[in-house]
């Protein structure tokens, strides 16, 4: 691989003349690829036909085979995993929530970490998914829906933005910050190309204007975990002592603490001269971050940090204004839509005194802790519940990816070869007597994971997959 020059200089000066040899021979090892599983939907990688080794910093992360394909498998689409680089799973590990905290994932897709947080809350409290490109965020929607997510809402804003929308109100935020890339020279040959030391400047620049706004969301003794995937100090340590000396109600969490584990060798000495000398608390704080090398672990570049909020005051919190009643569920509407669940859910008592909004036509389930919603910019309000048709709801896709079969009146258990049909947009013959009477809509599924709705006619099951979804096997 032809690295470029000013690169091979600057990590030349940063590792002695044997690692670096190391480092330099780790672009011509083969990349790790990996998974990690959904634990909104399966409790164990033994649910997996993969030949899969864990990775030690992420307990639902592994290594996998990449001939085996995972990422053309039909429990892929059912959201039992999500493909992802091994050493990216360390951030969220690194920030370690826990059911019922509010989150923030300020610059979230593809959602590798979004996914991963999700799978941490279990189902409670609150995830801030935002993304400030577009068609990034549409994508990020996608892999929140697939995995069968409830309580996430997407956003599409700036940071500024979302720092006016929410002052003081996260536990916990992810800054994965946009980066050079460095990190990911090794599988990425664009980002080798598009390298330039101007860029690195450029990013490091960004990353402070980042955290200057996600500092801003965080509650007194909260957490912000900063990381990249590059190995340039000007984009990590460098911003790491700049963030302590602007914010000094900040400090570290050494990772050891948090991980358990022993895989970094975070250095004083990257520090750019000009941010020199350092304190010793500023000392301590590199060395508690985290540094992934590629020499030294089977993953590619990262770096992250754990930074905790002294206590102290909460910030003024902008009163929202009241809603203009066009989005709140009206009580007919309600009664309405109660009574279309009840046709297939087995139980309906856990949506009866939901919040719900409409956004247009589409219904959206919307997590308790979510702020009145008017005035930002959404890909995804929570969990999409129905579209509203001419005097009746549909069910949406999204929540058949969210319920399981023992939430449902019918749901039927698809062969391989039923599922792949399935996933291509073809019918479903019924060929047992197991759905004879059944009628209306029915959960299809695959290893007892929903893969999306079917409606029962007759003998068969109408598919009800999304066009935009489907592929070939």
């Amino acid at each position: 691989m032809n690295l470029p020059e000013k690169f091979i200089e600057r990590m030349k000066s940063l590792l002695s003349p044997e690692e670096f040899k190391l480092f330099e021979a780790s672009y011509s090892a083969s990349k790790s690829y990996g998974l990690r599983i959904n634990p909104l939907k399966i409790k164990s990688q033994d649910a997996l036909p993969f030949f899969l080794n864990p990775v030690p910093w992420a307990k639902e992360g592994f290594y996998a085979l990449p001939e085996e394909k995972p990422g053309r498998h039909i429990l892929h689409e059912a959201g039992a995993y999500y493909i992802q680089e091994p050493s990216a799973m360390s951030v969220a590990a690194l920030l370690d929530a826990k059911p019922g905290d509010i989150v923030c994932d300020l610059c979230a897709a593809p959602g590798g970490k979004s996914t991963q947080i999700a799978g941490m809350l279990d189902g409670e409290g609150l995830l801030v998914s935002n993304e400030i490109f577009p068609q990034r965020a549409k994508i990020l929607s996608q892999n929140i829906e697939r995995l069968g997510i409830k309580n996430a809402v997407v956003c599409n804003e700036t940071p500024e933005n979302m720092a006016k929308y929410f002052p003081s109100f996260f536990d916990k935020i992810v800054v994965d910050a946009p980066c050079s890339g460095e990190g990911m020279f090794r599988k990425d040959d664009i980002a080798v190309e598009e390298w330039t030391p101007d860029n690195v400047a450029l990013c490091s620049e960004r990353q402070k204007s980042i955290l200057s706004q996600a500092q801003k969301m965080l509650k007194p003794d909260g957490v912000i975990v900063y990381s990249t995937c590059t190995f340039a100090p000007a984009e990590n340590e460098d911003i790491l002592i700049w963030f302590l000396r602007e914010y000094p109600d900040f400090h570290v969490e050494d990772y050891h603490d948090i991980l358990g584990i022993d895989i970094s060798n975070g250095n004083p000495d990257f520090v750019s001269d000009e941010l020199k000398p350092l304190t010793e608390d500023e000392s301590n704080a590199v060395n508690g971050s985290l540094r992934l090398w590629p020499h030294k672990i089977k993953g590619e570049g990262h770096f992250a940090v754990r930074l905790r909020k002294n206590g102290g005051e909460m910030a003024e919190q902008k009163k929202k204004k009241k809603s203009s009643g066009k989005n709140i569920l009206s009580k007919s509407d309600r009664k309405q839509l109660v009574s279309f669940l009840s046709e297939f859910l087995a139980d309906t008592v856990p949506y009866a005194d939901k919040r719900y909004e409409y956004f247009g036509d589409e219904l959206y389930m919307v997590p308790d802790e979510m702020p009145e919603l008017k005035g930002i910019k959404l890909i995804r309000a929570g969990l999409h519940i129905a579209t509203r048709k001419k005097n009746r709801f549909e069910p949406a896709h999204a929540f058949a990816k969210y319920l399981k079969p023992a939430d449902v009146k019918y749901s039927f258990e698809c062969s391989t070869e039923q599922a792949e049909k399935y996933l291509h947009g073809d019918v479903i013959q019924i060929t047992d007597n197991s759905l004879s009477d059944a009628k209306g809509f029915a959960l299809v599924c695959y290893n007892g994971l929903s893969l999306g709705w079917g409606k029962i006619t007759n003998s068969t099951i109408k598919n009800h997959y999304p066009k935009g979804l489907r592929i070939n096997y």
